[in-house]
């Protein structure tokens, strides 16, 4: 069960990493060289979809460590998957022993392919359903707010839907829309993404197709909203209210085209902040 949890907890990772555009490949490399040591059998294997998972990170990553460890791994599972005898092959063999007994035995019933415990719906993929799940999850969140009275599953079928509509199948650009759905909703610093959902303020087709900047949280749209003006100013200050002049140079083109200003950005005691402009290139640096 120890060995089940860790390779839950290391897939989980993972995904963050692939939603986020696979960053820090120190990282990415600790969380293989872990899976790779850990004994995963075929029934972990197909509880935790961790090969998806680390399937995904090779397609998505551009370093060649992380795609040559993820590579072996996913070679090694797959030994573990051929290495298993096919139920067809148990079924000729248990039918041959009991033939010898009797001949008139009825035949014996396929089992049906096992499937995520979320409701079927309008479709039976395995991969579909579980990222329906993973998304229903995410909106019940620790506990529903007080008074909803929406079905997450209904919600989150409604979202998955609407993904798997747009790109007609479940490869990775899907896959990643629906982990950048999770993990917005999951974000603790962003709690009015999940109640927008909840109280139907927020459509759940809506919400399979916002850019990470509309569900940002409030927090960090204004953040933005500061360092984006903070630039226009710069620029505009930078333009239109400078001193042109050849006695500096660009460090990006090398030209002397230039145009300056001096602001008092600190205290009065303290040397006037001076911002550039490069007319050239439009290259723009600040000195003291």
């Amino acid at each position: 069960m120890g060995c089940e949890e860790d390779v839950m907890k290391i897939g989980k990772g993972l995904d963050k990493m692939v939603s986020a555009g696979v960053g820090g490949q120190t990282q990415a490399l600790d969380m293989l060289n872990q899976l790779q040591r850990l004994p995963i059998t075929l029934e972990i294997l197909q509880k935790t979809h961790i090969g998806m998972t680390v399937n995904s990170l090779r397609k998505n990553s551009q370093d060649e460590e992380v795609i040559s460890l993820a590579k072996t791994l996913v070679k090694n599972w797959r030994k573990l998957l051929a290495n298993t005898p096919s139920k067809g092959d148990d079924a000729s063999s248990k039918e041959s022993k009991e033939s010898k007994k009797s001949t008139s035995a009825p035949p014996s019933k396929p089992q049906p392919a096992k499937q995520t415990s979320f409701p079927a719906g309008n479709t039976t993929d395995a991969v579909r359903l579980k990222c329906r799940e993973m998304i229903s999850n995410a909106l019940k969140g620790a506990a529903m707010p007080d008074g909803c009275t929406v079905d997450p599953d209904e919600l989150a079928e409604r979202v998955e839907s609407t993904c798997f509509d747009e790109f007609g199948n479940t490869d990775a650009k899907y896959r990643s829309r629906i982990r950048s759905r999770v993990a917005n909703l999951k974000d603790a610093k962003n709690p009015n993404l999940r109640l927008g959902v909840l109280i139907g303020s927020i459509t759940p087709e809506r919400l399979a197709k916002m850019t990470a900047e509309e569900m940002a949280s409030d927090e960090l749209k204004q953040l933005r909203q500061k360092l984006t003006k903070e630039a226009i100013d710069d620029h505009q200050m930078a333009v239109t209210g400078g001193t042109k002049t050849d006695l500096l140079k660009c460090g990006k083109c090398r030209k002397s085209n230039c145009t300056y200003n001096q602001v008092q950005t600190r205290s009065a005691d303290e040397p006037m902040t001076t911002f550039v402009y490069c007319n050239e290139c439009g290259n723009r640096w600040k000195f003291c």
